[in-house]
């Protein structure tokens, strides 16, 4: 939503027309559901309730890109000339890098074709290419994914783990990393063909960690794989596959850490006639090196009926939770296809055990991404599972309880996110409808009472798939779907100048107060008819302070009068 400055403004300097580094401190949305611990939790001030009441769709924003998307889109700031980016992946194997403010595509790569369903020997994505949700390495600036591609129309087939600049979209030196060449674990090698990598990929200190599992359907021999690429050393490759057949790690969150080792669930296994790494939640040392103690996985004692019913723990990757008070508060939260919530005590798994606490909380199988937040009444855990949101309250108890606080209909079966003003306020619960009422809707976090009810007409998206999720970045929205990434944006109040001066050195200075968390950009031009779409792009306006903002141009050589605009974002 573009917003002009009134009155326009003219000062008889001179200005040299430049990108203004303007030090603020950046929005980053860098993995799936925005941190390691995968919480889903957004803090922007933007977004009271409200704000969110009154939320709606950016028509103006472009979006438009190439192949059905299962992945969540990413938001980094800072990209090619200032402008923050939106990266979005599709099955097509194309790699978009769309500005966050208009839509247009800043760069575009494709990474090879993508592998088609007639020649897979099972599956339900057609045709295969990136499916995971990629990573940020945000101090080398690079974006890692994984592709499935074909060199010769289907008949080979390679997971190609990149490396790209995240700025430009070229290949790091180095990458790809071929899987199917490196992968070993023990005497077990990677076969493509039969994985598939669903989860999303997380980056934990110097290696980056990509999990797969099958294709739908369970066909041929696949094993539940973490391989591991250090991030300055591609051709060394770790990696740690299940004993027994089966057992993917296909949910959509991927891995998780808490900084230090790595969480992943994993799914059925076949024919184990004792516990061989399937129907679990494993911790995993760096590299990944997995030691097998009990302490490191749990899994439950019905582990073998799980396997014959497909039940898999996997079906949703585990949430890392810490609740105060509670005996013990370091834990994980396991949510599986038979419809169960496990507690789990995350510095002892326990091995084939009991869990702290069970709960039935979903009416079917639960496949999906989880979230977790906290407000003044608790620490909450929110899923979806038959079209509903549910939320779930951590008891600060021994052993630790669970209590299903709140159920609402979320039009369909999006994974859900979270926003809030600081952390524990104005927290809204963000359901999407995929697959079903296509529309955004938002919750109270407390109570499940709706705050945005997912507008008009002019606010549905098409194309949305099952599973995905939404990010939240500077009062705007982004969801990602087949062929196209919307954009969805709080209210903008007037942009009101004030704060106008000239430096000794010919330098000018603005500022005005608006919503905080939002961004904006500052514009010029030294001819007022111009059309807006020539004025020249100075950069972002920085934000000094919460709802005050400020920007300072560059000193000019001569008497010229420039005019300036803001826009948001």
């Amino acid at each position: 939503m573009m917003h002009s400055l009134r009155p326009l403004v003219a000062v008889g300097i001179a200005v040299v027309l430049a990108l203004v580094n303007q030090a603020r401190g950046d929005v980053n949305v860098t993995q799936h559901h925005n941190h390691q611990s995968r919480d889903g939790l957004y803090v922007d001030p933007a977004f009271t309730k409200a704000s969110a009441a009154a939320l709606r769709r950016d028509l103006s924003f472009a979006g438009v890109i190439s192949g059905n998307v299962y992945a969540q889109p990413l938001y980094i700031e800072g990209g090619p000339g200032g402008r923050a980016m939106i990266i979005a992946v599709t099955e097509s194997n194309n790699v978009y890098a769309l500005d966050a403010a208009t839509g247009s595509v800043i760069w575009q790569r494709n990474v090879g074709a993508p592998v088609p369903l007639a020649n897979l020997p099972c599956g339900d994505i057609s045709p295969l290419g990136i499916t995971g949700t990629p990573v940020v390495d945000l101090p080398s600036r690079t974006l890692f994914l994984d592709a499935m591609t074909t060199p010769d129309h289907g008949t080979t087939k390679e997971h190609l783990i990149f490396a790209l600049n995240v700025y430009t979209g070229t290949t790091n030196s180095g990458w790809p990393v071929n899987v199917n060449a490196t992968a070993k674990s023990g005497t077990r090698t990677f076969v493509s063909s039969t994985q598939n990598q669903r989860g999303a990929l997380l980056v934990v200190g110097p290696n980056l960690y990509v999990p797969y599992g099958g294709h739908f359907g369970d066909c041929g021999t696949y094993y539940g794989w973490l391989v591991g690429v250090p991030l300055n050393n591609p051709s060394t490759v770790s990696a740690w596959a299940t004993v027994a057949r089966g057992g993917g790690a296909w949910s959509v969150g991927g891995t998780v850490t808490d900084g230090t080792n790595i969480f992943m669930a994993t799914g059925n296994t076949f024919g184990a006639s004792t516990w061989g790494g399937g129907e679990a939640v494993i911790r995993l040392q760096p590299g990944p090196v997995f030691s097998g103690a009990t302490n490191d996985y749990w899994s439950p004692k019905n582990w073998a009926t799980l396997d014959s019913g497909d039940t898999d723990i996997g079906g949703s990757g585990p949430v890392i939770v810490d609740v105060p008070g509670a005996t013990p508060s370091q834990l994980v939260v396991a949510l599986g296809k038979d419809g169960n919530a496990y507690l789990l005590n995350r510095t002892n798994l326990g091995g084939v055990s009991a869990p702290l606490a069970q709960a039935r909380v979903g009416g079917g199988a639960i496949i999906q991404a989880a979230a977790t937040y906290q407000t003044a009444k608790g620490i909450y855990v929110v899923f979806s599972c038959n079209s509903e949101l549910t939320a779930l309250r951590i008891g600060a108890a021994n052993p630790p309880t669970i209590t299903n606080v709140w159920s609402v209909a979320e039009g369909g079966r999006g994974s859900p996110f979270v926003t809030s003003t600081d952390g524990t306020n104005n927290v809204v619960v963000w359901g999407i409808g995929s697959e079903g009422d296509q529309k955004l809707h938002g919750f109270d976090g407390d109570t499940g009472a709706v705050v945005f009810s997912g507008g008009g007409t002019n606010e549905l998206m098409s194309g949305t798939r099952r599973i995905n999720t939404g990010i939240a970045a500077r009062g705007r929205i982004y969801l990602a779907n087949d062929n196209k990434v919307y954009a969805f944006t709080v209210p903008i109040p007037p942009i009101n100048l004030g704060g106008l001066s000239v430096s000794p050195n010919g330098a000018f200075q603005f500022s005005f107060t608006n919503t905080p968390g939002l961004s904006f950009t500052a514009y010029n031009t030294t001819n007022v008819s111009t059309a807006f779409t020539n004025w020249t792009r100075l950069g972002a306006v920085m934000e000094i302070s919460p709802g005050q903002f400020q920007f300072t141009d560059l000193p000019g050589t001569a008497d010229v009068e420039r005019f300036y605009r803001v826009t948001s974002p």
